[in-house]
């Protein structure tokens, strides 16, 4: 009786469905170029060393700079565009970036480098809310995916800065930095183009409320959202701390512990770094078929025997345990941010500004703090110490089931 209208409204849904993993594949390229960016920093600072003649703690505080002004003005942007959203904030905020990168190239002293760095800073502030919120929005009812393949970008961004930067940069000085805001530029027209299409599906959103039932009350009372945020900080606290740990220190752990060379442990680092990309991808499908607390207990808590192991393993064990942490380590983010979203719905930005802030500034403080570790008892001792970070994710207890809520 009714099948004439199966043909009209499957390739609707295709179309719909298609469109929407076009944005998601956009705004994941948008977080490569965003990070890539952000990744070239620290990786220009014997750069900056040799030819500005900059100390250590010089270059320490043009990292304080660039990771308090990314993680402290993310959740405030978030919030805002939350109340007023802004499609076409995001590519005004890769033109922070990009105006940057210019200052970068042509930056004579501490000041202007450290100016520079604020920036940048403040492009991926403005950038991380609002395009975590478009993954939310393109995600078609799949928030773990959509918010791993964003993820996902930004972790093959990280990776390829510092390369860019030793084969095009160190090479041929500092000022060949201004070439990366191309890169910028091209980051500003795709973000304009999801800009257009977040602008659409913002009023498409507001006819259907006028035309909805009144909203449903909040899912949880207000001391069980305080307190289940409470613990997802301490999630990410143990996270990110051992993540830095590893992208700062494990090369030199190796050196001297097994004593390889330089490059065989950068060779490590890059496997441990593909399993991280590996897990980011596989983390957001599993928590959308089992539920985000599952994969929370499995990513935080589960990874704790494989970290315990891993300062009294061998080269080649080391080596696999390292994968293994990596895989499952990675998957923690997206199940908390999409967990923390749905405990709080219509807070998408202010969720999102607050965990990517988290994350930039535990990473930030985590290394520093790392750093006087390894300084006064020895580096094998910091991994002797990370080791027991996971063991946070005991916390996870503590976590209302959204899903049952739901």
């Amino acid at each position: 009786m009714n099948t004439s209208t199966h043909p009209e409204t499957a390739p609707a849904t295709r179309v719909a469905e298609q469109t929407a993993l076009t944005v998601l594949l956009a705004i994941s390229f948008s977080h490569l170029l965003n990070d890539t960016i952000q990744a070239l920093i620290p990786s220009l600072y014997p750069v900056f060393k040799e030819g500005l003649r900059l100390s250590y703690a010089q270059l320490g505080l043009i990292t304080l700079t660039f990771q308090c002004t990314a993680s402290l003005l993310q959740p405030l942007v978030g919030r805002f565009t939350d109340r007023r959203p802004l499609p076409y904030s995001l590519a005004a905020g890769m033109g922070f970036s990009l105006v940057g990168l210019l200052f970068l190239s042509v930056s004579r002293n501490f000041a202007m480098v450290a100016g520079a760095a604020a920036m940048v800073g403040m492009g991926s502030a403005v950038f991380h809310p609002e395009a975590s919120r478009v993954a939310y929005m393109a995600s078609g009812g799949k928030r773990g995916f959509a918010q791993s393949l964003f993820q996902v970008g930004g972790n093959a961004g990280s990776s390829l800065g510092p390369l860019l930067a030793a084969a095009i940069i160190v090479p041929r000085g500092q000022g060949s930095t201004a070439w990366f805001s191309l890169a910028a530029g091209l980051g500003m027209v795709v973000l304009w183009q999801i800009g257009g299409w977040m602008s659409r599906h913002l009023e498409l959103a507001r006819r259907e409320k006028r035309l909805a039932a009144p909203d449903l009350p909040a899912p949880f009372s207000r001391p069980t959202v305080i307190r289940a945020l409470l613990v997802l900080v301490a999630l990410i606290f143990s996270k990110y701390v051992y993540l830095t740990s590893m992208t700062s220190y494990y090369t030199l752990y190796l050196i001297e512990r097994f004593k390889v060379s330089v490059q065989t442990s950068q060779i490590y680092l890059f496997v441990f770094l593909f399993a991280v990309a590996l897990g980011t991808i596989i983390g957001g499908p599993v928590g959308d078929r089992i539920g985000r607390k599952k994969v929370i207990w499995a990513s935080i808590l589960g990874v704790a025997p494989f970290t315990l192991w891993l300062p009294h393993a061998d080269l080649q064990t080391t080596m696999l345990l390292t994968i293994v942490i990596g895989l499952i380590l990675a998957s923690a983010f997206s199940a908390i941010l999409v967990y923390a979203q749905e405990l709080m719905p219509g807070k998408v930005g202010l969720i999102a500004g607050l965990f990517f802030g988290l994350a930039f500034g535990f990473a930030g403080l985590g290394s520093a703090v790392l750093g006087r570790v390894a300084d006064a008892t020895g580096i094998e001792a910091v991994y002797g110490f990370c080791g027991y970070l996971p063991l946070i994710g005991v916390l996870t207890v503590f976590l209302p089931s959204v899903e049952v809520r739901k």
